[in-house]
């Protein structure tokens, strides 16, 4: 816990987050989570430049309407992670997997997007 001040002069208390707000909560399958909600805001953000209408992303998916409304409202942990990569093939990304040995302290899933 560290203290900062603000416009008021005052200190306010703080913590630095670890860069899973999943973990930071301490639930459950924190990495998994955390791990869909980036490739779900990937496909939130590739679907929003194209600027389509629901019913076309839906037939672009394969998915119903009210799953669409899910996935650009932010619900990525509806999809299962197969789903999501599912998506990013039909929006022609490419998707690689690295698999490396784990140190401690550095999460199990990594995601890292390219342009």
């Amino acid at each position: 816990m560290s203290k900062m001040r603000n416009n008021g002069n005052r200190e306010i208390e703080h913590e630095e987050g670890s860069g899973n707000v999943f973990a930071d909560l301490g639930l459950e399958e924190s990495d998994e989570l955390f791990a869909r909600a980036k490739i779900g805001f990937h496909v939130y953000q590739i679907l929003k430049a194209r600027k389509l209408a629901q019913r076309e992303i839906a037939a672009l998916l394969g998915i119903k309407q009210p799953e669409v409304s899910h996935l650009m409202n932010g619900h990525f942990s509806r999809f299962a992670t197969d789903k999501l990569l599912d998506f990013l093939k039909r929006l022609e990304r490419k998707v690689t997997i690295r698999i490396s040995p784990h140190k401690p302290g550095e999460p199990y899933q990594e995601i890292g997007f390219s342009q």
